[in-house]
C-alpha cells in the first residue's frame, strides 16, 4: 500500500528531540502503528503492557509518561533500535531456515505493539492460540477523545475513503461517535443517582473510597455505551509471542479477505524482521509462506463460493427463519443453545480421573466406573476437585475427557470478550445489523433512548451502502458492538470451568455474564451433567441488580493496594 494510503489509514504522533533520543533504544520505530520493544526487561515488558490495556494513551506515550523515569538507561545511550539487526543468528539461519526445524521458532518471543487496529482485526490478531494478548478495555478508556490527527478513534479505511461513500462514512462515523460523547456523561451521572458511594470500614472510606467509587461509575457507564461503538472502533493490542506464532499468525493475515488484515500482516512483518529475522524469513517467500498463504486463501473463496451454492443464499435482512430474527433493542436475552455434548460424559471424566493413580489399563477401569454407584462416582470427583480456595484453584486434565459445542447469539461486544479464551474452538458469521441489537435497560432509564436507536439505525444504513457499493468485508467497520452476531464455541469441560466462571463474576459486563450463566445451566440440565456443573463452585448465577456496582469492590482493593 502507498505511503498516502498509510497516512490516511493511520496517525502518527510528535516527539520532542529529547523523547526521541530515548525511544529509539526500545523502540523499534517512532511513527508507525506497528512496532517492536526491545532492550527492556521481560517485567518492564509485561508491566507495560498491561498498563496499556487501561490507558487512552499509546505505548510510547505511555513508555515516556510512566515507566522511563524509573528505569537506569544511563547504559543504553549508544543502542538504536529503529536501525534492527546487523545480521540474524547463523546457528538459527542454518538450523530453522536451511533444514526447516520448526521447533526452533519456538525458543524465543518478542513483545509487538499493534495501535490502531479496528475492531475487525484485533479479532484476527487474537485468534491463535500460542500467543498472549492484552487488549485496549472498552470499560477504562473513553472513547470521545481523539487522536492526535483530531479524528475519533476508528480505523479510516483506504478502500473506504477512496469510493464514493468515503465523505458518508466519515460523516456517519463521526455522528455515532458524537452519541457516545453525548451519552457519556449523561450515564455517569445517571448512575451517580442510582447507586449509593462505598460504605463500611476506614479502608472504604475517604480519598480512596472516592476514587474507587468514581472508577466503578465510569466503568458502569462505559459498559452501558460501548455497544455505541463501531467495528472501526480503533484498539490497542500488545502481543507476546514465539516467532513460530507470528509465523503463523501472518501467514493467515496475509491470505485474509480483509485488506486490513493484509496492509497490517506487511508492517508487522516490517518490524518483526527488525528482531527476528531468521524465524519470519519464509513468511513471503514465493515459494514457502507465499505458496501456505495463497492455499488459505484458495480454500477461503472455494468455500464462500461453494456454500451459498449448496445451502442458497442468505435472506438480506433476517437470521434464515430462527427465532431469533428480528431483535430489537432490549427485546431479547443472548441466546445460547446445547448442540452437542457426550451423554457418557461423567463417567468417562472420573475413568480419566483414576486413570493416572492406577496400573489397570483404562478399558479395565472404565468397565469398574461403568459399575459403580452413583454416590461412588460423585466421591472420586469430588476427591479430585478437592476444596478451592477460589476460581484459580482447578482441577487436573481429566475434565478435558468430554466436550460441549454451543451456539451463541449476542452483542458483538460479548463476542470479542469470549473469543480471546485461546482455548475455545470458536467459529463466527459475517457480522451484520441483521440480528438486532442490545440496548441496556441504563440507557433508556437515563433518557438516551432515542439517541441510542438513531444511532443503530445510521449504523444499519451505513452498512447496507457499503455492502452494496463494497461487499460486506468493509461494510461491517459500521456495525456496532451492540449488533448481534452468531458464533458455535466448543470447549472441554475444565475450559468451561474456566471460562464460565471468570465470565460470569459479579464485575462482568452483563452479555457475557448472561451468556455464560445460560451455558452453565445447559450443562446441568440439558446434558444432564450435574456434577460437573457442581464442580464448577464459583460461577455467580446472580442478576445485574444484585450487584450494580459489581466493580467497586476490585476498584476499591486495587486502590489501598496502591496507597499502601
Amino acid at each position: 500500500m502507498s505511503t498516502h494510503a498509510l497516512d490516511v489509514a493511520y496517525a502518527s504522533e510528535t516527539w520532542t528531540e529529547e523523547e526521541k533520543s530515548i525511544l529509539r533504544r526500545y523502540f523499534t520505530n517512532l511513527d508507525g502503528p506497528v512496532f517492536a520493544l526491545v532492550n527492556l526487561p521481560e517485567v518492564v515488558k509485561g508491566a507495560l503492557f498491561a498498563r496499556y490495556s487501561r490507558s487512552g494513551k499509546s505505548l510510547r506515550r505511555l513508555f515516556l509518561d510512566e515507566f522511563v523515569r524509573d528505569l537506569d538507561v544511563s547504559g543504553d545511550h549508544s543502542i538504536d533500535a529503529t536501525v534492527g539487526l546487523a545480521r540474524a543468528e547463523e546457528l538459527y539461519e542454518r538450523v530453522f531456515y536451511e533444514y526447516g526445524d520448526d521447533s526452533v521458532a519456538q525458543l524465543g518471543g518478542v513483545h509487538l505493539a499493534c495501535e490502531q487496529a479496528s475492531n475487525l482485526l484485533t479479532k484476527v490478531l487474537e485468534h491463535g492460540r500460542l500467543m498472549s494478548y492484552m487488549e485496549k478495555s472498552t470499560r477504562y478508556v473513553a472513547y470521545d477523545s481523539r487522536l492526535p490527527s483530531g479524528h475519533y478513534r476508528y480505523y479510516r479505511s483506504p478502500e473506504i475513503l477512496a469510493s464514493s461513500l468515503g465523505a458518508r462514512y466519515v460523516g456517519d462515523m463521526d455522528r455515532i461517535f458524537d452519541t457516545y460523547a453525548q451519552l457519556r456523561p449523561v450515564l455517569y451521572e445517571w448512575y451517580g443517582r442510582q447507586l449509593p458511594g462505598p460504605a463500611g470500614g476506614a479502608e472504604t472510606k475517604g480519598e480512596a473510597g472516592d476514587l474507587a467509587y468514581r472508577r466503578a461509575l465510569r466503568a458502569k457507564a462505559f459498559d452501558a455505551l460501548r455497544g455505541l461503538l463501531p467495528a472501526a472502533s480503533a484498539s490497542n493490542v500488545g502481543i507476546y509471542g514465539s516467532g513460530q506464532g507470528y509465523e503463523a499468525l501472518l501467514l493467515r493475515m496475509r491470505a485474509h479477505p480483509l485488506p486490513e488484515a493484509r496492509l497490517y500482516a506487511d508492517l508487522m512483518l516490517t518490524e518483526l524482521r527488525k528482531v527476528i529475522p531468521s524465524w519470519v524469513r519464509r513468511v513471503d517467500v514465493p515459494d514457502r509462506g507465499g505458496a501456505w498463504s495463497d492455499y488459505l486463501q484458495r480454500n477461503e473463496a472455494a468455500m464462500a463460493e461453494l456454500t451459498p451454492r449448496l445451502l442458497g443464499g442468505a435472506p438480506a435482512h433476517g437470521a434464515g427463519g430462527n427465532e431469533e430474527a428480528g431483535e430489537t433493542a432490549g427485546a431479547a436475552r443472548p441466546l445460547v443453545r446445547l448442540l452437542d455434548y457426550d451423554r457418557d460424559a461423567e463417567a468417562k471424566v472420573v475413568t480419566a480421573m483414576l486413570y493416572r493413580f492406577s496400573d489397570l489399563p483404562e478399558q479395565d477401569i472404565a468397565a469398574r466406573v461403568a459399575a459403580m454407584p452413583a454416590e461412588e462416582r460423585l466421591e472420586v470427583m469430588a476427591a479430585y476437585a478437592g476444596e478451592r480456595g477460589n476460581r484459580r484453584h482447578r482441577p487436573g486434565r481429566a475434565l478435558e475427557r468430554c466436550s460441549y459445542r454451543f451456539e451463541v447469539v449476542s452483542d458483538y461486544g460479548a463476542f470479542r470478550d469470549l473469543q480471546r479464551h485461546r482455548m475455545l474452538t470458536i467459529e463466527w458469521q459475517r457480522l451484520t445489523p441483521y440480528l438486532g441489537y442490545s440496548m441496556p435497560a441504563a440507557v433508556a432509564e437515563a433518557g438516551g433512548r432515542d439517541a441510542y436507536v438513531e444511532a443503530m439505525e445510521r449504523s444499519a444504513s451505513l452498512y447496507e451502502a457499503l455492502d452494496r457499493r463494497l461487499g460486506p468485508n468493509l461494510a461491517a467497520y459500521a456495525v456496532t458492538l451492540a449488533h448481534r452476531v452468531r458464533y458455535v464455541v466448543q470447549m472441554n469441560a475444565r475450559e468451561a470451568m474456566h471460562m464460565i466462571e471468570l465470565r460470569t463474576t459479579p464485575q462482568g459486563h452483563a452479555e457475557y455474564r448472561e451468556v455464560c450463566q445460560q451455558m452453565h445451566r445447559l450443562i446441568a440440565e440439558q446434558a444432564g451433567h450435574r456434577a460437573l456443573a457442581t464442580m464448577m463452585s464459583f460461577v455467580d448465577h446472580s442478576g445485574p441488580a444484585d450487584h450494580d456496582l459489581g466493580r467497586l469492590e476490585a476498584e476499591l482493593r486495587a486502590e489501598v493496594r496502591r496507597r499502601r
